[in-house]
């Protein structure tokens, strides 16, 4: 396989994820349980914060070392721009979060089912950062990081993305909806991912010097939709340990994955 296909396949992947977890509309008869979603989110939150330390920054505090540049530098500097970076889009882009019953982002009039989906759209365009600029290493012939490695990602983020699809689109099922449009505003939610990731990839390879800010820019936007959004819907009320048990699950398998693929 060229590395353009192992490249459109890596984008394609968590896309995938992300569409079949929509699809879980037309199988599930009522709305998911609210200690499944607990446990859905923690599981969420536990691949991403895994995949932010071990695909992101380890790699870019690997890459400035053997570049000659301060280790820390555009790992820090990059996480505290991701992060900021999406504080500015929550902050601006109208959105509701699952349970809620203010929208957020600037004052619209933005149907409910929209701005849920559009809550969603905010959490996977670092996810789609995240596997473009690991790509674009791969692509790049980076020592660091291996092709085995952007597929742990790309595997991992499409795991994740399996019940945020379902997540989505099943209250949408309650909001009014058909069972074909919620799918398919489930799957229009994540396609977001594949076209954050091309542009990423397109980018990098212009600016390839700084691929380490930008893997750490990656990581703290991911970073940034756990702590704001995923942990605090998974601790709200009850079945919190669910929750918790949920982060650990997925922290442990993206690290698996990592490690052992990459």
């Amino acid at each position: 396989m060229t590395d353009t296909l192992k490249a459109a396949a890596g984008v394609l992947i968590p896309f995938l994820g992300t569409s079949l977890g929509a699809g879980m509309v037309f199988f599930l008869k009522n709305e998911m349980k609210p200690w499944l979603q607990k446990a859905l989110l923690g599981f969420a939150s536990g691949v991403m914060m895994a995949a932010s330390v071990w695909s992101l920054l380890i790699p870019a505090i690997e890459m400035a070392a053997s570049s000659g540049t301060a280790a820390w530098l555009p790992a820090a500097g990059g996480f505290l721009l991701g992060m900021g970076f999406l504080l500015a889009l929550d902050s601006f882009i109208p959105h509701l979060h699952l349970g809620a019953d203010c929208p957020e982002g600037r004052p619209c009039g933005i149907k409910k089912s929209f701005m849920l989906v559009l809550a969603v759209t905010l959490h996977n365009i670092p996810e789609g950062m995240a596997v473009g600029v690991v790509l674009a290493g791969m692509l790049s012939g980076s020592a660091v990081i291996s092709t085995a490695g952007a597929f742990a990602l790309a595997i991992g983020i499409a795991i994740q993305n399996f019940p945020e699809g379902a997540i989505i689109s099943m209250p949408l099922v309650g909001t009014g909806l058909s069972r074909r449009r919620a799918f398919l505003y489930g799957v229009l939610s994540g396609i977001v991912e594949p076209v954050g990731a091309i542009v990423t990839i397109l980018l990098t390879s212009l600016i390839e010097p700084v691929l380490p800010a930008i893997l750490a820019f990656a990581a703290g936007a991911m970073i940034y939709v756990v702590v704001e959004e995923l942990i605090p819907e998974a601790q709200a009320g009850s079945h919190s340990n669910i929750g918790t048990i949920g982060v650990a699950l997925g922290f442990a398998l993206m690290m698996v994955l990592d490690v052992a693929l990459g």
